[in-house]
């Protein structure tokens, strides 16, 4: 029977198995995913990382109250203090008043941001 275009089109690429994960302690993994998880999947988390992964430039508390619309200025600096904690920005308070403080995308964090790109690349490419 021949193959019509749509069903070309449609067929599922085979591929060769082979784990990339051999040797690996899978409930260390599953205890990395779950902090992973845990981090980026909180409301507005990620959306925070966007605005610092665009510009090499910090960005102040009060740019991202401007971009996170629905966000309580709690949730907020709760975020933000996560993120900071966990490496992903770089925190800088100015002796100022009124007070100034500016977040900063670290190596961590730019990294992180790129494979969740890469995530959402895929999943439109398989979606």
């Amino acid at each position: 029977m021949k193959e019509t275009k749509r069903q070309k089109v449609n067929k599922l690429p085979v591929y060769n198995y082979s784990c990339y994960l051999d040797g690996y302690d899978s409930q260390k993994l599953m205890l990395q995913t779950t902090k992973l998880r845990n981090l980026i999947t909180k409301r507005g988390t990620f959306e925070m990382l966007i605005p610092l992964c665009c510009t090499t430039n910090p960005v102040r508390y009060k740019q991202f109250k401007g971009l996170m619309k629905g966000i309580s200025s709690k949730t907020l600096a709760r975020r933000l203090k996560e993120l900071e904690m966990n490496g992903i920005l770089e925190r800088h308070a100015y002796n100022e008043i009124p007070p100034r403080v500016e977040y900063k995308m670290t190596e961590k964090g730019q990294e992180l941001v790129e494979s969740i790109i890469n995530l959402i690349q895929w999943m439109i490419k398989w979606s």
